[in-house]
């Protein structure tokens, strides 16, 4: 349960990365109220799940799923390069948080 909340927590951290950009374009109070929504969801599932899961092993693995995911998303939604060094260092994020799942 808690790193199904783990992931959640990432998903609603790239959601709130989404939305920044949003607000940044649009300027609306309907972005910035989706904006604050997903942080604070974030920050609650990220705070359910450290119930169970050691604080550093949480916080890496959050921060990589919102930040790859982030870019992830920039690149299929707002045509950001998709240079192979880029991909690559996505890549080694995801792997490593991959890994600190595996020896927690």
């Amino acid at each position: 349960m808690a790193w199904g909340s783990l992931l959640l927590a990432g998903l609603f951290e790239m959601l709130g990365v989404v939305m920044i950009n949003k607000l940044h374009k649009d300027k609306n109070w309907q972005s910035l109220v989706m904006l604050i929504l997903s942080f604070g969801v974030s920050f609650l599932f990220l705070a359910f799940a450290m119930n169970s899961i050691a604080m550093g092993t949480a916080y890496a693995i959050w921060t990589g799923i919102g930040a790859s995911g982030g870019a992830i998303v920039g690149m299929y939604l707002y045509g950001e390069s998709k240079d192979w060094k880029r991909v690559l260092f996505i890549g080694m994020v995801l792997s490593a948080a991959i890994g600190l799942k595996l020896i927690s």
